[in-house]
């Protein structure tokens, strides 16, 4: 199991990273006021008419970093910080959110293949962990159908693999269609947009990390799993 743990030592290290990133990114735009006074909010909801969408609220939820559209309810979610501030960095997250609600009104392909899949992975998630520790452990103690109890996990772990690489062509498409919308609106500054564009990228790169760390993860069970086999 040394191998798993210096792989996990890894990414959390490199996870880490970029988190610490990514909020001193977002501090030092939050710091850029937008000239035209707009706050996230309205941010969120002028991009949502320019789209022509007029069925999904804008509202505010606790916490840092909290932002999300819920397309259960076809809600804009920001945090409180991003729905009340009037700068680059909320502009940024306002702008991807709805990014991801133009969509779901456009059924943007990836993002409908991401959703179909959310209850088997939510499931596969909570699962995939406990049967590959059940299977090492009643494969160690050389019960003959340890091996295929483990290759279920995997086959589980693998499902939430998959569902890492689906989001990263949902979240950088959000961010292209917000920047898009940003610049073509002329809704900022060119200092403006520049903190914009470098916020969300940062914000890209930790769904990067989550994926690439969960395929090393996936790829060393496989590894375990046909070791267990000689």
């Amino acid at each position: 199991m040394m191998g798993y743990y210096v792989i996990a030592g890894v990414i959390f290290l490199v996870s880490m990273y970029v988190s610490n990133k990514l909020k001193s990114k977002f501090k030092k735009y939050s710091n850029i006021r937008l000239q035209n006074g707009m706050s996230g909010a309205e941010i969120a909801t002028k991009m949502l008419q320019d789209n022509g969408i007029y069925d999904v609220k804008v509202i505010s939820t606790s916490g840092m970093l909290t932002d999300h559209y819920n397309p259960a309810n076809k809600t804009v979610n920001l945090s409180e910080g991003v729905y009340h501030q009037r700068n680059a960095a909320s502009a940024a997250v306002a702008a991807h959110e709805v990014g991801h609600a133009v969509q779901h009104a456009t059924a943007y392909s990836w993002l409908t293949m991401r959703s179909k899949i959310v209850p088997a992975v939510g499931i596969a998630s909570k699962l995939s962990n406990i049967v590959i520790m059940a299977g090492l452990i009643l494969t160690a103690s050389g019960m003959v159908f340890g091996n295929l109890i483990f290759l279920v996990g995997i086959i589980l772990f693998a499902a939430t693999t998959l569902f890492a690489f689906i989001t990263l062509p949902v979240e950088y498409d959000a961010s292209n269609r917000a920047l898009a919308w940003l610049e073509n609106r002329n809704m900022v500054t060119g200092q403006e947009y520049n903190g914009a564009k470098d916020a969300l990228k940062w914000a890209a790169r930790t769904y990067v990390v989550a994926a690439l760390g969960s395929l090393a993860t996936l790829l060393y069970f496989i590894s375990l799993f046909l070791g267990s086999r000689d």
